[in-house]
């Protein structure tokens, strides 16, 4: 059934205070024997613990599934505004003052209440099953296309660079819309969102003014595909939002581009990492992919464990607005919460045996796409695009093995493997 993820550091050697604080270290999510080293502890010893991390306001992280699923689903007493994302207390206020001159950012990521539902809904039906049916074929052949190009590579390819990082990428901005010659130039800009804080994808040095450069390219060719599509209609989902109306008026320029960007940086990369670190399993538990490729009707609950081990969502945050309690510890109105993804799904009172991959692990409770009102609006496509994927590959893949050592993006908000070096046989 496979082998359990190594880890080489142990909880014993890391004090609570370190754990915490590690959880704010982009390095830390690059590391996986350190990061479960501290989120294990963190479970164990402190379920709910005060991070005071340098640069950073404080926060309580919450480490068991039970309590952040709990927070997620009361949405009137946990709110994502102010801080719906753990930042610096720098780019914080970088964004406080973009917010004051009207260009903040404000996806649904960042809303709450009313402003949530009328927003999500506008993009909603493009994500329900019969959206997921008529998108099938499309996916499947992409799909198709990036085992075809691993085939071109000639039995060598960083396979997170070269198809894990494209096939995602080419599905949604299909749906969008956008013209395949920009699929480039949004793949970087998306990996220098999210990659802010590491040293190959991050643009700069990771500062609050490089982060917001980013942020201003985003916006710069968003508001300019708000314009075309107001004025062109051409039935794709930029259009449907370019052109929606809330209480009889048009989106502002900045909640439309904000809307383009959750689903175009999101929308993909959160897949590309998931299918990156579901390849790398299979590798690392050779049974679990005999297994598969012997059941291809494993293929769904395969893509779920893929999902919770990779969890490619590291974290969100949420912010009590009202004094209340947390498995017995006081928050106070005003105090932020760090809700940790990767502990969730590798919670003992919830997984058996939570750090062995399980191709056809059932039940699985993960919670990489959330819980509540905030629950991922593309959970249904990202995981067609995992099936389909895989699907297309495993059929045709004889032999499969390491070409190099891996490497992951130090990020603490939305990453994965950002290279993965295999050589392999395709029928």
């Amino acid at each position: 059934m496979g082998i359990a993820l190594q880890v080489t550091a142990t909880p014993a050697a890391l004090s609570v205070a370190e754990a915490g604080r590690s959880l704010a270290v982009p390095a830390t999510y690059a590391d996986e024997a350190r990061l479960h080293a501290a989120l294990t502890l963190l479970r164990e010893q402190a379920p709910v613990h005060r991070v005071e991390a340098p640069g950073y306001a404080p926060f309580w992280a919450v480490t068991r599934h039970a309590d952040i699923t709990d927070i997620e689903r009361d949405h009137a007493l946990w709110r994502n505004a102010p801080r719906p994302v753990l930042r610096t207390a720098a780019l914080d206020a970088a964004l406080e003052a973009r917010r004051a001159k009207g260009g903040a950012l404000a996806t649904l990521v960042h809303l709450d209440g009313r402003r949530h539902r009328e927003l999500r809904a506008i993009g909603a039906d493009w994500f329900r099953p019969k959206a997921m049916r008529e998108l099938r074929a499309r996916v499947r052949e992409l799909a198709a296309r990036y085992v075809t190009v691993m085939a071109e590579h000639g039995g060598a390819c960083d396979f997170a660079r070269d198809v894990a990082a494209h096939y995602p990428l080419y599905v949604i901005l299909s749906l969008l819309g956008l013209p395949e010659s920009d699929f480039p130039r949004m793949l970087s800009l998306t990996q220098q969102l999210f990659g802010q804080d590491d040293a190959d994808t991050g643009r700069g040095s990771g500062t609050p003014v490089d982060h917001t450069s980013v942020l201003e390219d985003l916006f710069a060719y968003f508001h300019d595909l708000t314009a075309r599509r107001r004025a062109t209609p051409t039935g794709d989902l930029a259009s449907e939002i370019a052109n929606a109306r809330v209480d009889g008026h048009h989106l502002d320029d900045n909640t439309v581009a904000s809307y383009y960007i959750i689903i175009a940086t999101a929308g993909h990369d959160t897949t590309s990492s998931t299918i990156a670190g579901g390849l790398e399993a299979l590798i690392r538990h050779p049974a679990e992919l005999r297994r598969l490729r012997a059941d291809p009707g494993l293929l769904g609950p395969a893509a779920e464990e893929m999902i919770r081990w990779v969890s490619p969502v590291k974290s969100f945050m949420r912010t009590a607005s009202a004094d209340t309690q947390v498995r017995g510890t006081p928050i106070a109105e005003g105090e932020s919460v760090l809700l940790a993804y990767p502990s969730a799904n590798r919670d003992e009172e919830v997984f058996p045996e939570p750090f062995r991959f399980d191709a056809g692990r059932d039940p699985n409770r993960h919670l990489a796409f959330g819980s509540g009102v905030h629950y991922c609006l593309g959970a249904a496509l990202a995981r067609m695009e995992i099936q389909e994927l895989f699907a297309e590959l495993l059929p045709r893949l004889t032999r499969v093995e390491p070409d190099g050592e891996p490497a992951r993006t130090a990020t603490t908000f939305v990453g994965g493997l950002k290279r993965l070096p295999i050589r392999y046989s395709l029928s």
